[in-house]
């Protein structure tokens, strides 16, 4: 199946909202992606309007969004885009989602501290590595 991949960088518009399905984490939250040109009139930039993305994370993806990310932060988002409508109130209403795939802290707007997981299968020391060799 041919699926869309996009990257998108933009603020977060609210707090991550991190639960269960069933036994799988996942966590939630809305990305604003606001477009910036020149506006000659003024010779300045001038904001166009923000788009609005639901960003779903699963299983230790989902963990790490809960433990890294606040409200407000830039970050970059880089997933798998879905879109699907519904109506409410007589209105129907079109969601556009992305399923992440990475997320990080946009460092062209700040500077962000990397701390590995201890659920990372570490790799061998070099002395392991020569003790092994020498066996």
């Amino acid at each position: 199946m041919n699926e869309t991949y996009v990257t998108l960088r933009g603020w977060l518009g609210g707090e991550v909202r991190h639960r269960l399905a069933g036994e799988t984490p996942v966590a939630e939250f809305r990305l604003g992606v606001t477009a910036r040109y020149f506006d000659k009139q003024r010779s300045d930039w001038a904001d166009g309007e923000t788009a609005w993305y639901t960003v779903k994370a699963w299983r230790q993806l989902a963990d790490h969004c809960r433990d890294s990310l606040r409200r407000a932060d830039p970050v970059m988002v880089h997933g798998r885009l879905s879109q699907r409508s519904y109506v409410k109130d007589g209105v129907e209403r079109t969601v556009v989602e992305v399923t992440a795939v990475s997320i990080g802290h946009d460092l062209s707007l700040g500077t962000s501290a990397f701390r590995r997981t201890s659920a990372r299968r570490e790799e061998p020391r070099r002395e392991e590595v020569a003790a092994g060799a020498a066996a």
